[in-house]
Formats: structure tokens, C-alpha cells, sequence
């Protein structure tokens, strides 16, 4: 059987002004950079993943946002830099009833691993929260 040439890694960033509608645009590019690289099968999860994270961003800061995704050894890593320090909410802190406040809770119950950290050691750069899901997804 011939073997598969493995896919070279790339990373797309998308900056985000502090808009609802850049959810949207972020979900969108992420669907369309999948596709021309060959990993349709993560789409639909990836989208999932993008929107939370960036919903986040938007809806608990105030200024600008970026979202980074990263391929690297069968591993697609979406990360979304906002400038404020402090961590996300944690997960499960929200009721089973409730509208919103559960986003992480899907990250974390649809990624193969995700985290976040301060991107100076004083915390004034913000955070990047990230997730990762690999291609057998």
C-alpha cells in the first residue's frame, strides 16, 4: 500500500475588531482554509471550537482579538488571543439550565486538549486560549 505523504504545517492569523459579526468571519475562514488544505472532517468541530473561543473574546473584552490556527504533525491547534489577562471563566460553572457561560464546556468536552496562558509574564499582552483536534477527528 503506497504511503501518504504527510500535509506541511501552515498558520493562517485572522485579526478580530470587537464586532458580534466578526464570529462569523472567524467560523467562515476557518472553514475555507480546512477545505483548501485537505481536512474537511474537522470543519464542522473546528467551527464549533472557533465560535466559542472567539464569541468569548468578543463578548468579554473590549478591545481587538486574533485568531491563529496551526497545523502541525496531523494536529490542527486554533488559538484565540484577547488582551485581557485574566483566565476564562472555567468550565462548569454554569448551571445545565443556562443560555450561555457554557462555551468551555464544549471546548473542552469536543478537543483532543485545551488551555490557555498570560502572554507576558506581568500579564499585560492578554491571553491566548487554545484547543487542538487532531485529523482523526
Amino acid at each position: 500500500m503506497p504511503q501518504l505523504k504527510a500535509a506541511a504545517p501552515w498558520e493562517y492569523t485572522l485579526y478580530i475588531p470587537n464586532d458580534p459579526r466578526a464570529v462569523t468571519v472567524s467560523r467562515h475562514t476557518l472553514r475555507l482554509i480546512l477545505t483548501l488544505h485537505g481536512q474537511p472532517q474537522l470543519t464542522d468541530v473546528g467551527e464549533l471550537l472557533a465560535t466559542e473561543l472567539v464569541s468569548n473574546a468578543v463578548r468579554h473584552t473590549k478591545g481587538p482579538a486574533a485568531m491563529r490556527l496551526r497545523w502541525t504533525d496531523g494536529v490542527l491547534r486554533i488559538g484565540v488571543w484577547d488582551g485581557d489577562p485574566r483566565p476564562p471563566t472555567p468550565p462548569f460553572l454554569a448551571p445545565p439550565d443556562a443560555e450561555a457561560g457554557r462555551g468551555l464546556d464544549l471546548v473542552r468536552a469536543c478537543a483532543d486538549g485545551w488551555g490557555w496562558h498570560p502572554l507576558a509574564d506581568s500579564g499585560d499582552r492578554g491571553k491566548l486560549v487554545w484547543c487542538e483536534l487532531g485529523a482523526a477527528a
